[in-house]
């Protein structure tokens, strides 16, 4: 059981608080609800862009991480298409070192043509090192366009090309900072050894004096429903051809999101699943493959990715690995099955409550979705899913017309 409290300054920021007496660690951990989803599809890569250029400074402080090292705290951040994630963990008696750094750069930033140049290369050669000139780094690119063709998870977290990374201006930066990087559009998660009214204190000394920000209401178009087959083939410079095969599922809070996720393991988790058994041990038609969901807020993708053997044509491939999904449609999975993989979540999700970071991570991120609740109950949520729920999903998901195949050809 994780234990916590919020509360919401008159500005908008929600903090949430989890006290644990065990650690003398505290994480900080800032969500702000921004992610490629919600860029223009002439301007992406913005989010991600913007996640370097927090870190250049601010008007107060022009050497964010110099600080934070003097106090032995360290800090790192991700974006991803929902959102962006900044957090620390440093000595609880060094806490409000966190708060006058983060506050300060949501306050302002340090904007310079010179700040933007630097960012803007280190994004770009982050692009081509991971999905230009590595093998298969452009397959979710690909696969994303395939899949999607209204909603913007059509393009990744870097972006859909470099050249709107090199087109960003400095008005184009200030004008996504002020829209929003706002109190009212964060999530502040702290997890530690600490006490409320200690935190209390120290949001509205730190936070509180920020005004609220002229947050655009979100507008996200949605992905009407897929009703024919796409299909796509690359030939690029890699040692083995591969096959992807994407069908849309279900949004984060749905219902059926668990047996999907629980879905996805029956079939590719591990030497014991589905995939492996079939397709690699006993009738070597890949040499490997796995299947997963992107975990997405809105409606994400279940990926079905493999290479085959040698011997094995991309059409065979994509042949058994529907008798694969024609089997799970129409029997039950076994007992034995379903309960192997609910053990392995439940094993992570207790893992995970191990680490003070991840507990305040996932505190403001139930917050984002929310329903901070769900800490304490997803678990619940897993293990009430049935046989029968894993073949309805199935029979949902596995469709001939909802899905996208890749077929990604060694040249």
């Amino acid at each position: 059981m994780i234990n916590y409290e919020k509360f919401t300054l008159k500005n908008g920021l929600k903090v949430i608080v989890h006290k644990d007496e065990t650690t003398p660690i505290v994480a900080f951990n800032l969500i702000y609800n921004i992610g490629a989803k919600d860029e223009k599809p002439e301007k992406t890569g913005f989010a991600h862009l913007f996640e370097h250029l927090m870190f250049e400074g601010s008007v107060n402080i022009p050497n964010y991480d110099s600080p934070l090292q003097i106090v032995s705290g360290t800090n790192n951040a991700f974006t991803n298409n929902d959102f962006t994630n900044y957090y620390i963990t440093l000595p609880k008696e060094n806490i409000e070192t966190a708060f006058w750094l983060e506050s300060d750069r949501m306050l302002q930033l340090a904007f310079s043509e010179k700040k933007l140049k630097i960012q803007k290369n280190v994004v770009i050669e982050e692009y081509k090192e991971r999905y230009l000139n590595q093998p298969y780094g452009n397959d979710m690119l690909l696969l994303r366009e395939l899949a999607y063709k209204i909603h913007p998870y059509r393009w990744s977290t870097i972006g859909k090309t470099t050249q709107h990374i090199e087109d960003a201006n400095l008005q184009d930066v200030k004008d996504f900072f002020y829209k929003y990087y706002a109190p009212n559009n964060a999530i502040l998660s702290i997890a530690g050894n600490v006490e409320m009214e200690d935190i209390k204190k120290l949001s509205e000394k730190w936070f509180a004096p920020i005004e609220r920000r002229d947050v655009p209401e979100k507008n996200i178009p949605q992905e009407p429903k897929q009703t024919q087959e796409r299909r796509l083939t690359v030939k690029e410079d890699v040692p083995f051809d591969a096959i992807y095969i994407a069908f849309p599922y279900f949004d984060r809070l749905h219902k059926k999101y668990y047996a999907s996720d629980l879905l996805s393991d029956v079939l590719a988790n591990g030497d014991s699943a589905r995939f492996y058994q079939n397709l690699v041990k006993k009738n070597n038609i890949f040499t490997d493959i796995d299947a997963y969901i992107t975990g997405s807020i809105d409606k994400g993708l279940f990926v079905i990715e493999g290479k085959p053997t040698e011997k094995t044509s991309m059409e065979m491939a994509e042949k058994e690995i529907w008798k694969e999904l024609e089997i799970i449609k129409n029997e039950l999975v076994k007992d034995y099955e379903l309960q192997k993989v609910k053990n392995n979540i439940e094993s992570t999700i207790e893992f995970s409550k191990t680490s003070i970071l991840n507990k305040a991570m996932t505190l403001g991120y139930y917050e984002l979705l929310g329903n901070v609740d769900l800490i304490n109950n997803e678990q619940e949520k897993y293990n009430n899913v049935t046989q029968e729920t894993i073949k309805d999903v199935a029979n949902d998901i596995f469709q001939k017309t909802n899905c996208s195949t890749l077929y990604y050809l060694s040249s």
